[in-house]
């Protein structure tokens, strides 16, 4: 078939122009009339883009997020959602909506660089908004949706060709990333120019309330006041404040959170523990030198911690050895050098792991799919291999494997093994709704971590109640991390609302 350009037109208009004819036809206006009409968005209330949605069906709470963000919040609001209720799918939405309203020409998406595939795909499969993922010769300007990696977008060339650009809206994943002001990440956000913007993450309060008062400062500059006046006038600390119900109120007016609990769904519980664990006796006698170190100014000035020797003695020798190596190498006093290896020989010649055994005793009586929470590799491998001498099968993941081998990881755990031996950036952005264990095996100080860790399975699909088992060894830094999660948590509640069990009430002693 050949199609070729009508020229009739041309013939028409010369004709009109000659003859002085009429201009108008109104048949063709009828026609143009009817077109407008049905494209016109009369009412702005209500949602327009679902009708465009085919491939989606939006849950109640996720519609009524985006109508409240676009209706009452101007297009700028933190999406707090507890994990895995849908964020994604209501920043979709809002965007969506903005696009076909004309509101809406360029739009920015930063995120993870492991969510970053994760996105493009939802955008161009469930909302046929026609996302790009950015990469290093990317055209920027001719392409209207991006989606980019915070690490890259914070970094020259590739700041100051973004900020270059009018983008009329700005959305952020894992929002709490961006922490506070003096963050390069941050500063960048503040520095691009948006019309409306939105902000995602489950925690808005990860360590302490400050923390709240930057994400609302990004949005709506002033809204808390400066950080003196806000500071002063909720008298303000860290992890303490007063006047948390005006406060709320302040926060509820930029910020939407739905709980699983008021969705509508009925949810599966969480049945949440903390493991006390005994060390031997020969644990116990190296955690004891450890301590012991902090005696020895030379090494601790700076290079090392003695906060995270104790945790890593909490985890394996293997982490511990790791640290108390490079302590050795820096050591300049004889003395000094002579003791840290007799610590390196006692922490060798240590046969038993009381934390590993607790581990491999609960992944027994589960007989089930577990996922372990590690924060060292030096831990995942060791646990891998004492998993393997015990007849159980496990994969590892952590954050230096690309997105293949995270991927064939994944299916690796879903169809053939028992365990998953994840760290904290090997968990980010992974759905394991067909898991249901979980072992916090390391302990982080921040609670937020756990809240994370626990929605990589206890997220919509779960068909089975959800076992979390928080493992604490007594009489070590263990008990001040637990006691300190706790603060944290009344303070997160304070601020932003009540949160699901993530530790249980109870202390190790």
């Amino acid at each position: 078939m050949i199609i070729e350009r009508s020229s009739e037109w041309k013939e028409g208009f010369l004709n009109r122009l000659e003859n002085d004819e009429p201009w108008d036809n109104w048949t063709l206006y009828n026609m143009s009339y009817e077109v407008v009409k049905n494209n016109l968005i009369a009412d702005f209330s209500g949602l327009q883009s679902p009708k465009y949605l085919s491939n989606l069906t939006p849950l109640a709470h996720q519609l009524e997020v985006a109508e409240r963000v676009i209706q009452r919040m101007n297009g700028k609001a933190i999406l707090a959602d507890e994990v895995g209720l849908g964020k994604t799918i209501e920043a979709g939405l809002i965007l969506k909506e903005y696009l076909v309203r004309g509101l809406v020409k360029k739009a920015l998406i930063l995120a993870p660089a492991s969510l970053i595939n994760q996105w493009v795909e939802e955008l161009n499969q469930k909302f046929y908004i026609p996302a790009i993922p950015y990469k290093k010769n990317t055209a920027i300007e001719h392409y209207d949706v991006l989606v980019m990696s915070m690490d890259t977008a914070k970094k020259s060339p590739h700041r100051e060709r973004i900020v270059a650009q009018d983008y009329d809206m700005i959305i952020i994943d894992e929002a709490h990333k961006l922490k506070n002001h003096k963050t390069l990440i941050y500063e960048f956000v503040q520095s691009l120019k948006k019309k409306f913007c939105l902000l995602l993450t489950a925690t808005p309060v990860q360590n302490d309330v400050f923390e709240l008062f930057y994400l609302i400062s990004l949005l709506k500059p002033g809204h808390l006041g400066n950080y003196e006046t806000f500071q002063s006038a909720f008298s303000a600390t860290k992890h303490d404040l007063e006047h948390d119900d005006y406060l709320k109120e302040l926060v509820n007016q930029v910020m939407v959170r739905n709980r699983r609990q008021d969705t509508g769904i009925e949810w599966t519980n969480r049945r949440v523990q903390i493991i006390p664990i005994h060390f031997t006796k020969e644990e116990k006698e190296v955690y004891d030198m450890i301590l012991e170190l902090k005696n020895m100014s030379s090494v601790f000035s700076g290079s090392f911690s003695m906060i995270t020797l104790q945790k890593e003695m909490c985890s394996s020798k293997e982490a511990t050895c790791l640290t108390l190596e490079k302590m050795r190498e820096k050591c300049v006093d004889q003395k000094e050098i002579d003791y840290v290896e007799e610590v390196i020989q006692k922490l060798m010649a240590l046969v038993i792991n009381s934390k590993a055994e607790k581990a491999l005793e609960i992944i027994t009586q589960a007989n089930d799919k577990v996922i372990i929470f590690t924060e060292y590799r030096a831990t995942q491998l060791y646990l891998q291999w004492y998993l393997h001498t015990n007849g159980i099968s496990s994969v590892l993941f952590n954050g230096k494997f690309n997105k293949s081998k995270r991927d064939w990881m994944k299916q690796l755990f879903k169809e053939r093994d028992q365990v998953l031996i994840a760290t904290e950036s090997g968990g980010e952005g992974i759905n394991l709704q067909f898991c249901h264990h979980v072992i916090n095996y390391d302990l982080p100080w921040n609670p937020m971590k756990l809240e994370q860790r626990i929605g990589r399975v206890h997220r919509l699909g779960q068909q089975h109640d959800v076992h979390i088992y928080n493992l604490a060894i007594q009489d070590t830094i263990e008990k001040d991390i637990l006691e300190l999660l706790n603060i944290k948590i009344d303070v997160f509640e304070k601020v932003v609302g009540d949160l699901d069990d993530i530790l249980s009430r109870s202390n190790v002693q």
